[in-house]
């Protein structure tokens, strides 16, 4: 039973946040208001980013990895002191990495290497352009929502995790649905923004990200909680 429970939350977390960032690129190409050739820009734009965003997070996956192992281990040996200071290494390691990943892609960003290395398309290099800073800063919260993910999968928190991570996609997609407030129609300028969609999905997958940050760390510094993150030494 154990087994069916961890692996079923585990499957329907992984389920949702593929669906989040399917739905993301629908979106993103949505460009309403733009010819073809914008449409096409977008999509592009939104490909690179996101293959830069996988590439910064199965690095910071490999931090995700040792935490979940060390922490089982320490929860295993009951050690309630030992748990807190790996816990609490873990992000600080996860902090670092975080600020390094949006330093590397500060520097690709205003040398220009990292619009020249994948495209040499106007179009698609200004679109990425409006991407890059929110990938930025969106490096140190990565890190942490996975290195949190590491923590709690190690302290065996899957059926938790699984509805943080529907309660998160639902922030994000309520953000993004609120951002295209005048696409729908809704908005005082009553026409549609579409040259603005790309940017949204961008911004709602930062929401979707701080909500998972936000829901993990309830969970850490839960008093009667298996990490305690606040605790006293005992």
């Amino acid at each position: 039973k154990p087994l069916i429970v961890a692996s079923s939350s585990v499957f329907l977390r992984t389920f949702v946040l593929q669906i989040s960032l399917s739905g993301a690129a629908a979106m993103a190409a949505r460009n309403v208001g733009s010819d073809t050739a914008g449409a096409s820009a977008s999509i592009a734009a939104h490909q690179i980013a996101l293959q830069l965003w996988l590439l910064c997070s199965f690095v910071c996956d490999a931090l995700a990895a040792a935490s979940q192992a060390l922490v089982a281990d320490a929860i295993g040996r009951q050690d309630a002191n030992d748990t807190r200071d790996i816990s609490n290494t873990i992000f600080a390691y996860s902090f670092g990495l975080g600020g390094i990943l949006a330093g590397a892609l500060s520097f690709g960003m205003m040398s220009g290497f990292l619009l020249d290395f994948f495209t040499t398309d106007g179009s698609t290099q200004a679109a990425l352009n409006e991407l890059l800073p929110l990938l930025i800063l969106a490096q140190p919260l990565n890190s942490f929502v996975f290195a949190a993910d590491g923590v709690l999968q190690g302290a065996a928190e899957f059926t938790y995790q699984a509805k943080a991570m529907a309660l998160s996609v639902s922030a994000g997609v309520a953000s993004f649905m609120i951002l295209e407030y005048d696409y729908l129609g809704m908005g005082s300028s009553g026409g549609p923004h579409g040259s603005d969609t790309l940017l949204h999905v961008w911004e709602a997958l930062l929401v979707l990200q701080l909500a998972r940050a936000l829901t993990s760390l309830v969970k850490l510094v839960e008093r009667e909680g298996p990490i305690n993150l606040l605790g006293q030494k005992i």
